[in-house]
């Protein structure tokens, strides 16, 4: 499931790519897929480490066109190792959030973006994400969770300091808030629940099947519902 556009991202074969708190690699790998050089680095080793696994599967399956390649890269969104101006793309999606110092992970990525490059950020959208810290304490204070619920001035204002200018915006994952207030509203870790179970398969199946079925209704429900807020920002210098 991509909360990134890849076409607004402008993202051509052979560009270089970070993906920027990569977790379990779903970005780096769609990126692998359009033959771009990619780098996917997170803080958590195991993510790292299974994400080179699956790198190196689809280059033995021949899902990666030539020029294209992968590596997986553990590191800190606070010091990145990388010089100035290394990638032409970055993408950061579900990231900032988790971060206690935003600002200071916005400023690195702008550095290791290079002048005129493309970067896509996305954040939970402040609407959707409202709900679900009103009906669970749970849902953002458990270790690792949100630290914080951004307004779109707040996360633009923050990026332009570090030197970015906005390109384009949409939302994404209209599907996904109602199911996120569900989870919230009988308690977060809750898998037992019918409705939770009945709900998750529905969203299995929309990524795996890709229906018009749902997402027809989810691209006309994105204005409104989306739970993803997406910018995508160009290097100002």
């Amino acid at each position: 499931m991509l909360t990134v556009d890849f076409d607004r991202l402008g993202l051509r074969p052979a560009e270089r790519v970070l993906d920027m708190g990569c977790g379990g690699g779903r970005h780096a790998f769609g990126c692998l897929r359009r033959g771009a050089v990619v780098v996917a680095l997170d803080a958590d080793p195991g993510e790292v480490k299974g994400v080179i696994g699956l790198m190196m599967a689809m280059v033995e399956a021949g899902e990666v066109p030539e020029g294209g390649a992968g590596a997986g890269v553990r590191g800190d969104a606070l010091r990145l190792p990388f010089p100035d101006g290394a990638f032409d793309k970055v993408i950061c999606a579900e990231v900032l959030e988790h971060l206690p110092d935003d600002s200071s992970a916005m400023a690195e990525l702008s550095r290791v973006l290079r002048p005129g490059g493309l970067l896509a950020i996305s954040v939970p959208r402040y609407g959707p994400e409202l709900v679900n810290w009103s009906l669970s304490e749970q849902y953002h204070s458990v270790p690792g969770g949100h630290l914080r619920i951004y307004r779109r001035r707040q996360l633009l204002g923050r990026l332009e300091d570090a030197g970015l200018e906005l390109v384009a915006s949409h939302h994404a994952h209209a599907l996904h808030s109602p199911y996120w207030w569900l989870r919230c509203l009988v308690g977060p870790e809750n898998d037992r629940c019918f409705a939770v179970r009945s709900y998750h398969r529905l969203l299995v199946w929309d990524i795996t099947a890709r229906t018009p079925v749902t997402r027809v209704p989810e691209k006309l429900l994105n204005p409104f519902l989306g739970k993803s807020l997406v910018v995508y920002l160009r290097h100002a210098k």
